[in-house]
């Protein structure tokens, strides 16, 4: 049997001493920064890898548009939102816009011009969105202009969104049929790869639209039928009475052939979908979708038990759930 290698004590002479808080992420079988002669898995490592790996619930929880936040991220292939930072801009930086994704998936770009595109739809290398995303961000305002910023296991130690972001600033995505916004207006020609991705992206993006007159309702077409699909901020267990109340006097209906068919779970949020007919378009659901915005503030005002009916509507409904995050 081979001879255990002595353990180096922290703080021999000659050694650099390294404080908790400033310990780097190494490889799991490397020594350990901190000088404790262990590997970095048995020692610092421990605390790193459960803080990575628990999952949060809610990573948009706090800021601006949380509803929109978790729909730019599961159900809408192309849009942009600008950010607003905590005191401003840094020197250099002309913008910092959320996309959903960008060429080639890469977490986020630094433009010729400065300017930044955080991508949303990214891999998660932890349970944390919000702080894999925020470590991309800063680390793409840091990077020189040209570059697009290349993933990586994040710190269990760094900032979330909520702590990066301006929680007073407005969340105004904005949609687009397609992902010409990876090319500035100014560029005189895309890489061939970007090119060649930008291609791929524009045939498999589903055509979506925002309505306009309610929350975080997205409209979208596929061959067989349309959709509406609504992510509402409301409790789940509250929300699921309020539709079961409305489903069982069938008061989910949008119009004529439309039917509440189910939801999806992301992020924390319940997302409501809707079959649409496929002529049914954007603008024509407007006015249903507000007047059940209204029928559905009556249902969740309701503390009433619910009816046998009523009961049995909402385990349909609860059947008919999947969980996308």
């Amino acid at each position: 049997m081979a001879k255990k290698r002595p353990q180096t004590k922290a703080g021999k002479a000659g050694q650099a001493q390294v404080t908790s808080g400033e310990i780097p992420v190494v490889g799991a079988r490397e020594p350990c920064p901190c000088g404790s002669g262990r590997r970095y898995k048995a020692c610092h490592g421990r605390t790193a890898a459960h803080a990575v790996t628990e999952l949060v619930q809610r990573p948009f929880e706090g800021l601006p548009g949380e509803c929109d936040w978790v729909a730019l991220r599961e159900l809408v292939p192309a849009a942009t939102v600008p950010l607003t930072l905590k005191g401003g801009l840094p020197e250099g930086v002309p913008s910092v816009t959320l996309a959903t994704v960008l060429p080639m998936a890469w977490p986020a770009l630094r433009r010729d011009d400065g300017s930044v595109l955080l991508a949303l739809q990214n891999d998660s290398s932890s349970g944390d969105l919000a702080r894999d995303l925020a470590d991309t961000l800063q680390r793409a305002l840091e990077t020189e202009p040209g570059t697009p910023v290349p993933p990586r296991r994040v710190p269990a130690e760094g900032p979330r969104l909520q702590e990066l972001l301006d929680a007073d600033a407005p969340f105004a995505p904005e949609v687009h049929t397609g992902f010409e916004f990876w090319v500035p207006a100014s560029a005189d020609g895309a890489d061939p790869e970007v090119a060649a991705s930008l291609e791929r992206a524009n045939a498999a993006a589903i055509p979506t639209v925002k309505l306009t007159g309610v929350d975080s309702a997205y409209w979208c077409e596929t061959p067989d039928k349309n959709h509406l699909r609504w992510v509402m901020p409301h409790p789940e267990e509250k929300l699921l009475d309020a539709l079961a109340r409305l489903q069982a006097g069938e008061g989910t209906s949008l119009g004529e052939n439309t039917r509440l068919v189910g939801s999806f779970r992301a992020h924390g949020l319940m997302v409501p979908v809707w079959d649409l007919p496929t002529s049914m378009t954007a603008e024509e659901c407007e006015k249903p979708a507000a007047e059940f915005a209204k029928r559905l503030a009556g249902a969740l005002a309701s503390d009433a038990p619910l009816t046998a009916e009523e009961r049995r509507a909402r385990g349909g409904l609860t059947n008919r759930q999947v969980t996308l995050s």
